[in-house]
């Protein structure tokens, strides 16, 4: 039988093996509890500090903050993370949530320290958060619009103040900026703040102005937009002082749009807007000598099967160091 332990052994290294390559592609353990829990009724529970599970509409907002675990924090940015699940109902939630947690990121970003820009390749070429971090020297790269099936970008991109895409007018969600401050918010935000505009890119649903959520987002989740689905989600904001703040799925932490939102409220964002999210959100994260990279799906490799094709975006935010950081008030 000992001639018979060495084929075994190797044939087990072989799928090992294979099971990493498919992870790191297609990230495996995040989507087998998306894949888990995509159908799911029940609400959202965040772990609290305390080690318990507490819905998300019962939180208090001392409480978010205690549940956060900083993860990276440098002069003007943080990174949080918060763990989450959803109450399993049948065997295969109950397997996934033995083995696997369920994240979401928190990022908070001062442009006192950094600035905000859309970034893409020549003619919309395909690409990567990854492959933004890079070019651009970034510390943070995010999926921005939306895109056809063609891939070019649906809606507005401004940059370096050029109109590199016309405006999608059914597009209610901005990021902009204007006389070197970012906004992200409704379009109503959009047209009313003074200044020189610099760089644009449009989200959708815009879902938040002034600290009150849009109504259509509980009223009306999806008669306009795929409110309801639970997905991985990107909400990019701002607080009354300026700081930005994203709210991003991560490893297997998906949501639906009210969800998100009042994640958003409860982290006092003043404005917010809906980034792409779905398999195609991605970003990547370089602090303090340390880089994330989160992709909802295959980014890397080309399939000819449209199921398991790369996933890849037009249009991406970055955010790079200033040449002189302000100084700390």
């Amino acid at each position: 039988m000992a001639w018979l332990l060495k084929p075994l052994v190797l044939l087990l290294l072989a799928a090992a093996l294979l099971l990493m390559v498919l992870d790191q592609v297609f990230n495996l353990q995040s989507n087998a509890t998306f894949l888990a829990f995509r159908a799911s009724t029940k609400s959202l529970e965040v772990k609290t500090a305390a080690g318990n599970w507490k819905p998300l509409n019962e939180l208090t907002i001392a409480e978010l903050d205690r549940a956060l675990t900083r993860r990276i924090e440098t002069p003007g940015a943080v990174w949080k993370s918060l763990t989450v699940r959803r109450q399993a109902e049948t065997s295969t939630q109950n397997l996934a949530q033995a083995f696997l947690s369920a994240k979401i990121s928190v990022i908070e970003l001062s442009p006192q320290y950094y600035t905000f820009a859309t970034s893409f390749k020549d003619k919309f070429e395909l690409t990567t958060a990854k492959e933004r971090l890079e070019a651009e020297d970034a510390i943070f790269s995010i999926t921005a619009n939306f895109r056809e099936p063609s891939g070019k970008p649906l809606g507005l991109v401004v940059h370096e103040g050029r109109e590199m895409n016309r405006t999608f007018p059914a597009w209610t969600g901005y990021f902009f900026v204007k006389s070197g401050k970012p906004w992200f918010g409704p379009k109503s935000l959009f047209e009313e703040t003074p200044g020189v505009l610099e760089e644009a890119s449009q989200g959708y649903p815009s879902v938040m102005k002034n600290h009150t959520v849009f109504s259509y987002v509980d009223l009306a989740p999806s008669r306009y937009f795929d409110g309801n689905k639970i997905t991985y989600r990107s909400l990019a904001g701002m607080r009354k002082d300026g700081t930005i703040v994203f709210i991003v799925s991560g490893d297997g932490g998906a949501m639906n749009v009210t969800e998100v939102a009042a994640l958003a409220q409860k982290l006092n964002v003043q404005h917010a807007t809906m980034l792409d999210g779905g398999r195609a959100l991605q970003y990547s994260l370089r602090l303090a000598g340390q880089t994330h990279h989160f992709t909802a799906f295959n980014t890397t490799m080309d399939f000819d099967s449209p199921s398991l094709d790369a996933e890849r975006s037009p249009v991406f935010l970055v955010v790079r160091p200033r040449a002189t950081a302000a100084s700390a008030p």
